[in-house]
């Protein structure tokens, strides 16, 4: 069996799954700055899973553990299914989304909108706890439009019944009308409060919190009430905060001494997958992110932003573009 998320540390820090970011390339990246971030995919809907190309949608590389996939569904029977299917692709964790608020993802009934349905997903879960000898979590959202601060505590309540084995909570409302996803990542306030009232009401299940986190000491200081943190776009576009994840929430080591050592431990990746027809440009563009604040950063990101995306570029466009940035004792000298 997989060991149980409220046994261990494995939801102290966790990259958030991000529709078109967090793909395999990203997530091999981040894996290069991390050993110990729970690292997951982008939402795959249930029914692609049924019908599409499941090693395209759901394969990853074993470097990439612990990692976790997301489903986006709300019929319980495909859920189960789906489930089923990335439980024998390796995954560690099936996360059900339930905090996107996406139009696209309300016509299918599923993501944000099934705040409001506590006893379907409820259901879900329960189906997928009965396919998977892993853990099922859900990512949600502290509330839609104009529900009440309570509404949270009645959801935790069902999904927890149902069988959740954690709940990742973005500390936003999710407003389903008049405010583009975009927006919703940011105007609705932040209420990292209710959060942790949520967790004081479960204190027997681990709760991460989610959303604006963007500082290390931030992060640190809410671990003191909650039992992880997930950060999305601020891992995603400064990356190199990921190389204090290991030695501040894990006691552990960074895997590279520096950002340069972190991209060169990236390229035989790239190197294989260039092999097999992909472009170098799907994989550089993240790690645009990774020198921000160095010298030669803008230079670095320029390059890789014209050049990359070429037909034919080749890993050295990516050592041209690394030889741009000083780092180190150089970098402070410059400063």
């Amino acid at each position: 069996m997989k060991e149980k998320l409220n046994d261990s540390q494995s939801l102290r820090f966790s990259v958030a799954p991000m529709m078109d970011w967090t793909d395999r390339h990203c997530r091999v990246f981040h894996r290069q700055l991390s050993r110990h971030a729970r690292l997951y995919t982008e939402m795959v809907t249930a029914a692609a899973i049924l019908h599409g190309d499941r090693k395209r949608l759901l394969g990853f590389e074993a470097s990439e553990h612990p990692v976790a996939v997301q489903l986006g569904g709300s019929e319980p029977a495909d859920l189960a299914e789906a489930a089923a299917i990335a439980a024998d692709f390796g995954y560690d964790e099936i996360n059900l989304n339930i905090g996107c608020p996406s139009e696209r993802v309300q016509s299918g009934a599923f993501g944000a909108c099934l705040m409001r349905e506590p006893e379907l997903v409820a259901d879900c879960v329960a189906a997928m706890k009965a396919r998977v000898d892993l853990p099922v979590t859900v990512k949600c959202r502290i509330g839609v439009d104009d529900q009440p601060p309570e509404t949270l505590s009645i959801f935790a309540a069902r999904v927890v019944a149902a069988g959740a084995d954690a709940l990742i909570v973005h500390a936003r409302k999710a407003w389903l009308k008049g405010l583009s996803p975009r927006e919703n990542r940011s105007v609705p306030p932040l209420d990292y409060a209710r959060v942790r009232a949520l967790k004081r009401e479960f204190p027997n299940v681990p709760i991460v919190l989610n959303g604006g986190l963007t500082d290390i000491g931030q992060m640190q200081a809410e671990l003191a009430h909650l039992d992880g943190v997930m950060v999305g776009r601020a891992a995603y576009q400064d990356p190199a905060l990921l190389l204090d994840v290991d030695p501040v929430f894990f006691g552990a080591e960074a895997p590279a001494a520096s950002r340069h050592a972190a991209l060169e431990a990236f390229i035989p990746y790239i190197e294989a997958r260039l092999a097999e027809g992909v472009p170098l440009g799907a994989m550089t563009r993240h790690v645009l992110g990774l020198f921000n604040t160095l010298p030669g950063a803008r230079a670095f990101r320029r390059h890789l932003a014209t050049e990359a995306v070429k037909p034919g570029a080749g890993i050295a466009v990516l050592r041209e573009a690394m030889n741009l940035v000083v780092e180190g004792a150089a970098a402070e000298a410059a400063a």
